[in-house]
């Protein structure tokens, strides 16, 4: 053995033991940095069609809209983004309703190549209305396929749009090979998507539509460049336009490995960061602060006021499975995660963070999501349904009254829920927290009694003599899943109910529920926007199955409540409002169409350092007001990541003890 190999080994443990397990650069440590994680890639990141939170983690805060979200306000309200104020319904002379958007100045799209389409040297330009008008056209297009197409239905001649695209494109195959904005022009544009100038756009509607605002605080409206479109068309090495982003957002993203990671950095040209925006809504942290917020640790007063964003960049890394993301969050390495089913009994106790996870700074916030899972009953069934009249309502009354949905919450969730009393989930107008739906309320007893009241005693069909039989259609296979769909089947067998279990494919499912050939089904809804008049169109009839093959499932038809929900849609949040929403749900607590279940309840856990970080509930771009603190991140995590050095230290005297004999004898036989 030579001298050097006996110094490379020792160099090597010496080595090993002056390093540590930081994944991060040193570089990073000196910068405002905030690390996150994701588990599922995104498909897309064409605004016209990005709609999962997986994409929206991106979209979100690369790409700004007209409107807004306050960041701190419950229930949730709109604020102004790019535009300079939520607009005002108004009357146009032919009696249509229309809202004007004024733009903010020097809104500048991020710089990148696209720009020099006949301009050289040219990185970025100014955003325009047109842009916006160029954004609709790609959801109306139906080549794009946006999911949110049927949502800008009342936009005057936005079908119509579409159509006459598709048929110039059929007609005219040279017409199909221009670039889109040339075909868009060709096409005449979008009647009711009007830019007047370069700082003016109209949105003119068919009919009142005051939900239509809630679209314009979602990336699919926000201003789309044409260049970007053209030149990032997959050809000559370059990108295509969904996996490439140019928007005009507080972060632009900077890294792009989808499969692996991404990172967003803050965008310096940012309309916020331009002085005649200083007090632009989207571009300061509130200045109202509830005290609650404060008292949590949610967030920090000494931020009111502030220009966003603070954060130079947001790195995320992609995790494949829970265990390991949940271990690297609590060494200090991702800033933010959620709490596995696995450790949930150690990290919660009572409703509260253990005291090992308090004794480390943490913090729990606990926000109930914009979503209702439900029993639905098929309202067209000769049994269960309106054709069996008041013994069918019973019917339905006493399977709601037989479901716990605390032991289903406690069973299978954890306990992360809310137990749903109406369609209507916390921070929604309408929710009344102190109200409890009669037929909601777990009673075996009255249960059995209202459905002997049916014509059902003891589950009794009368006029087959055994017990009703009912069929229960499930979409989803697996053991979990299975142990659920048993409890409900076993809650309705108490009362005396032959349930049977149809298991199937998502894809079996959606065919039994467009032929009507179902009775008993549970589905969940997450709110496109935090409005009632997004949960109670799932049982109005102009959307039921039946009619329409829209989403209400239930095929409910009821006049007074269709009736009422016209008039309660289109009325600002008021008394009024909430009185119209009080007589709907008195409507729906006596038909029971649904077995309302829970609104499911997120629980976040945030590290020390991580500073303004109260959860939104709703999939919402919410990086730009949080920060971070680097010295105390750093000293916690070298805390928390002591390596522990006497197994190496023990290998260093073994390595010693063997090669000092090996040296001598090496030495004595040369002597």
């Amino acid at each position: 053995m030579s001298r050097l190999t006996v110094i490379a080994a020792l160099a090597g443990v010496l080595a090993v033991i002056g390093c540590t397990n930081d994944p991060y650069p040193e570089a990073d440590r000196a910068e405002k940095v905030l690390y996150s994680s994701f588990t599922e890639t995104p498909k897309t990141l064409d605004p016209a069609v990005a709609y999962s939170t997986a994409e929206h983690v991106i979209t979100g805060n690369v790409y700004d809209t007209l409107l807004e979200y306050h960041y701190l306000e419950r229930p949730y309200r709109l604020i102004p983004g790019l535009a300079e104020a939520v607009p005002e319904a108004r009357q146009t002379p032919d009696g249509r309703q229309s809202y004007r958007f004024k733009l903010r100045q020097g809104i500048l799209f991020h710089a990148d190549p696209c720009f020099e389409f006949g301009h050289p040297l040219r990185m970025t330009r100014e955003v325009v209305a047109a842009d916006f008008a160029f954004a609709l056209a790609r959801v109306a297009d139906p080549v794009v396929n946006s999911p949110a197409i049927s949502s800008f239905a009342q936009v005057l001649g936005f079908a119509d749009f579409g159509k006459r695209l598709a048929e110039l494109r059929r007609a005219d195959t040279g017409f199909a090979t221009l670039p889109t904005q040339e075909q868009y022009a060709r096409a005449g544009g979008i009647p009711g998507v009007i830019a007047h100038n370069d700082r003016e756009l109209e949105i003119v509607l068919t009919s009142a539509n005051a939900q239509i605002l809630y679209w314009f605080a979602m990336p699919f409206t926000t201003p789309v460049a044409w260049e970007a479109v053209a030149y990032y068309n997959g050809r000559e090495g370059r990108p295509h336009f969904t996996d490439h982003a140019v928007g005009t957002g507080p972060y632009r993203l900077a890294l792009y490995e989808k499969q692996f990671r991404f990172t967003l950095e803050r965008n310096a040209a940012w309309y916020g960061s331009v002085a005649a925006n200083a007090s632009a809504p989207g571009a300061v942290f509130p200045a109202t602060i509830a005290a609650e917020d404060i008292a949590e640790g949610r967030i920090d007063s000494a931020y009111a006021g502030r220009r966003l964003p603070f954060v130079d960049r947001v790195k995320f890394y992609r995790e494949r499975e829970n265990i390991p993301r949940f271990n690297k969050f609590l060494q200090g390495y991702y800033d933010d995660g959620g709490i596995i089913k696995e450790s949930f009994d150690a990290v919660i106790q009572g409703d509260r963070l253990s005291p090992e996870m308090q004794a480390r700074g943490m913090r729990l916030d606990k926000t109930v999501e914009p979503a209702i899972f439900y029993v639905g009953f098929n309202m067209g069934d000769p049994v269960l349904g309106a054709p069996a009249g008041e013994r069918g309502r019973k019917l339905r009354q006493a399977m709601s009254l037989a479901v716990d949905s605390h032991q289903y919450l406690e069973l299978f969730l954890n306990g992360r829920g809310v137990e749903a009393q109406t369609p209507l989930p916390p921070g929604i107008f309408g929710y009344d927290a102190g109200y409890k739906n009669p037929f909601r309320q777990y009673d075996v007893a009255r249960a059995r009694q209202v459905l002997a009241d049916a014509g059902y005693r003891n589950g009794i069909d009368p006029a087959t003599q055994t017990r009703l039989k009912l069929s229960f259609d499930t979409s989803a296979t697996t053991a979990a899943a299975n142990l659920q769909f048993e409890f409900l089947a076993a809650a309705w067998r108490e009362i005396g109910l032959d349930i049977e279990i149809n298991a199937t494919t998502y894809n079996q499912f959606q065919d039994k529920i467009r032929r009507g050939a179902y009775q008993m089904f549970i589905w969940g809804w997450l709110a496109d926007f935090p409005d009632p008049e997004n949960f109670f169109f799932l049982l109005e009839c102009q959307n039921a199955r039946s009619k329409s093959g829209g989403p209400n499932t239930a095929d409910f038809c009821n006049p007074e409540f269709d009736r009422l929900y016209r008039e309660m849609k289109d009325i600002p949040n008021n008394e009024r409002r909430a009185g119209v929403i009080r007589s709907m749900l008195a409507i729906l607590e006596r038909e029971r169409p649904w077995i309302e279940l829970y609104h499911l309840e997120d629980f976040t856990l945030s590290h020390a350092w991580l500073v303004n970080s109260k959860p939104m509930g709703i999939s919402y771009p919410a990086y730009k007001y949080k920060d971070v603190k680097p010295e105390l991140r750093a000293r916690m995590q070298a805390e928390w990541n002591r390596p522990v050095r006497w197994p190496l230290y023990l290998v260093l005297v073994l390595v010693v003890a063997v090669t000092v004999p090996a040296v001598r004898t090496y030495y004595r036989e040369r002597l």
